[in-house]
């Protein structure tokens, strides 16, 4: 089955908004995972807009289930990491200022820097994942960098979804298919929603993981967190 990994950042977002712990990010966290959720996942910005150092390291003692940690492998994420030793590291390439990531790596342009960065991370034990964009071209070189899976930005899937979903999985379903040849593991997220992720899931092979966090967000606020997480699991679950 594939896990859901539930992105808490509009959790932080939210508390940050007024100051004080309310909602509580390490509070919410819990809970997801009493409700089913099978990771948490947090990506931490320089600005801290959102989830702060202090919760990434408040978080760590507390997470029984898989501890995921995006971001851009600038030095401070690379020295946090090593530091708090999550489950898995996703790298993602966004520019400091991004409202949101936009892009996944180009792999062979970044060969050099992300073999590197994945060294590090491998040697202290850290599972390794790197965003990418649904191009099957990008997938030799994503497995030359070292790392152990992909996470497929799934930004076009879901706004192509509505109008045409064939067309619309395409390019993911060829990726996945590419990265299973070359033994990587394939994660996914951005954008997908109750409306789309079931046809994904169906449809992408060996598909491990999906991280979502806007969506799953917006939805609990009128189907209640609890029952929203269990409608995310249903749409996940193979029978």
């Amino acid at each position: 089955m594939t896990k859901l990994s539930v992105n808490i950042n509009k959790i932080a977002t939210l508390r940050n908004a007024r100051g004080g712990d309310v909602p509580s990010v390490t509070q919410v966290a819990l809970d997801l995972e009493r409700f089913g959720a099978q990771g948490i996942t947090i990506h931490p910005r320089p600005d801290e807009r959102h989830i702060t150092r202090k919760d990434v390291y408040d978080l760590k003692p507390l997470v029984t289930t898989e501890f995921n940690i995006e971001g851009n492998p600038h030095r401070p994420f690379i020295d946090m990491v090593l530091d708090v030793k999550p489950e898995q590291v996703t790298l993602v390439p966004d520019a400091d200022d991004a409202i949101t990531s936009n892009a996944g790596w180009d792999c062979e342009k970044n060969l050099d820097f992300l073999k590197s960065v994945i060294s590090e991370f491998k040697n202290a034990g850290i599972r390794t994942s790197i965003f990418l964009d649904p191009n099957p071209d990008m997938v030799q070189f994503a497995a030359e960098t070292g790392a152990d899976r992909i996470e497929l930005y799934t930004e076009a899937y879901a706004k192509h979804y509505p109008e045409n979903k064939e067309m619309a999985i395409e390019s993911y379903f060829k990726t996945a298919v590419a990265a299973t040849e070359y033994g990587l593991g394939i994660n996914a997220g951005h954008d997908l929603s109750l409306d789309n992720l079931k046809y994904f899931a169906d449809n992408i092979p060996n598909l491990l993981e999906v991280s979502i966090g806007h969506a799953l967000i917006s939805e609990a606020l009128y189907l209640g967190l609890e029952n929203t997480v269990q409608a995310y699991i249903k749409r996940l679950a193979k029978w």
